[in-house]
């Protein structure tokens, strides 16, 4: 088989491949086949392929596709787009006319998710920061208010700590044990000020101490955390972007090269002398990336460690 052929045979299966990681399952492409074909009888029932209707049912998938229906954005942030990697393959390997970049595409889609899982849950624990802030100062103005600490934190409610949230206003509102369950919530990512409340809880219902004031003062200490961490990404945006700029240094010389007709896709993807480059290149390129990421949490961790 010729090298052409390889291309195209890894296209199809790659295409499928993300076409199954994007998509629902096989009994949902054949109900939706059925209710749009006029096949919509028993499960056992015949399906009449008309060429109408099967020119309607493929617009149809690629509507929702374009449309992102049929991609996991909601649920995980941003899991779901790493499938691109494997047109992007694709594309790399049609203009090459090799083989490697299609390969390659599946290492890809496992790093490219990696990154996008990271990010979400970074995402997901400054919200759980914040929401952490606001529950810690709405109680405290319920308690001001004059209600008793279980009805200020059933008004309040912590809707983003999802079910250690609940485990909390079920405490609250049963006579519980509202301090375990604090520290319970406590152990998520992001929701640390937790544990501040729990003691401050704890203390004020054994000793008769003020809630109200020890939440305030709580929350004043979690937004300077937040302030200093804000401060500290400001600082860090420009060594990260110096690196993003790096990182797409070799494409730009690759796009310069094509323009002068110099062909280096040919040269990396066909020659010894262009594999060892390639090899090599991509070697580097990894370790400038996780050297900078490793000044960044490493300066990331210096910070946090001073505010605690």
């Amino acid at each position: 088989m010729s090298g052409v052929g390889v291309v195209l045979v890894l296209a199809v299966l790659c295409a499928g491949a993300a076409v199954r990681l994007a998509g629902g399952g096989r009994d949902d492409v054949r109900r939706r086949a059925r209710a749009v074909l006029g096949g919509g009888g028993a499960a056992g029932s015949p399906v009449v392929w008309r060429g109408e209707g099967v020119r309607k049912w493929c617009v149809g998938r690629v509507v929702e596709g374009v449309a992102g229906r049929r991609w996991s954005f909601g649920r995980r942030g941003d899991v779901g787009r790493e499938v691109w990697c494997l047109p992007a393959g694709l594309v790399l390997g049609a203009l090459g006319g090799s083989v490697l970049p299609v390969v390659a595409s599946p290492a890809a889609v496992f790093l490219v998710r990696r990154w996008l899982l990271a990010r979400g849950e970074a995402r997901a624990r400054d919200r759980r920061a914040a929401e952490v802030i606001g529950l810690c100062a709405a109680v405290a103005g319920e308690l001001r208010a004059g209600r008793q600490p279980a009805q200020a934190l059933l008004v309040t409610g912590a809707p983003a700590l999802g079910e250690a949230g609940s485990a909390v206003v079920a405490a609250a509102r049963y006579g519980g044990d509202v301090p375990r369950a604090l520290r319970a919530a406590a152990r998520l990512p992001g929701a640390g000020g937790l544990a501040g409340m729990a003691a401050c809880w704890q203390v004020a219902v054994e000793g008769g101490a003020g809630l109200a004031s020890g939440l305030e003062r709580i929350a004043a200490g979690l937004r300077a955390q937040r302030d200093q961490r804000e401060e500290l990404r400001a600082q860090l945006a420009g060594p990260r972007a110096t690196a993003l700029m790096l990182a797409l240094l070799p494409v730009g010389g690759l796009l310069m090269g094509s323009a002068l007709g110099a062909d280096p896709l040919r040269v990396l993807l066909h020659t010894p002398a262009g594999w060892g480059c390639l090899v090599a290149g991509g070697l580097l390129e990894w370790g400038g990336v996780a050297w900078t990421a490793r000044i960044v949490a490493d300066a990331e961790g210096a910070q946090e460690g001073g505010v605690s």
